[in-house]
């Protein structure tokens, strides 16, 4: 991934960690995991708008609105890493993407 990824979500974890300064630490890292679930939340109600799915809303969504979402789960996730004080995020995630990877690829060709 491009470190600049990295060091752009460690600016937005340091920005908010200064603008949270008021809420103890433990409780910021909390509420980051929880801001994952937010963000997930408002990419599955693009979808549902996508689909037309929901009958009171209609299309109220467009698949762009969904990449849109999707990226700021990314985003969120990316900085989640930082706030909760992992050392090398860019290196945890990395390594865990590898073995993710492995285990996929291993159930897929077994």
């Amino acid at each position: 991934m491009d470190t600049t990824a990295w060091q752009t979500t460690a600016e937005l974890a340091a920005f908010l960690d200064r603008a949270a300064a008021h809420v103890p630490a433990a409780e910021r890292r909390l509420l980051q995991v929880l801001k994952i679930g937010e963000e997930f939340g408002e990419a599955a109600q693009a979808v549902i708008g996508a689909t037309g799915t929901n009958p009171r809303k209609g299309a109220s969504h467009t698949w762009d609105d969904v990449t849109a979402e999707v990226c700021d789960v990314i985003i969120t996730s990316m900085v989640t890493l930082h706030r909760l004080g992992v050392p090398d995020p860019e290196a945890v995630f990395t390594e865990h993407l590898k073995q993710a990877a492995a285990r996929t690829v291993t159930v897929r060709e077994g």
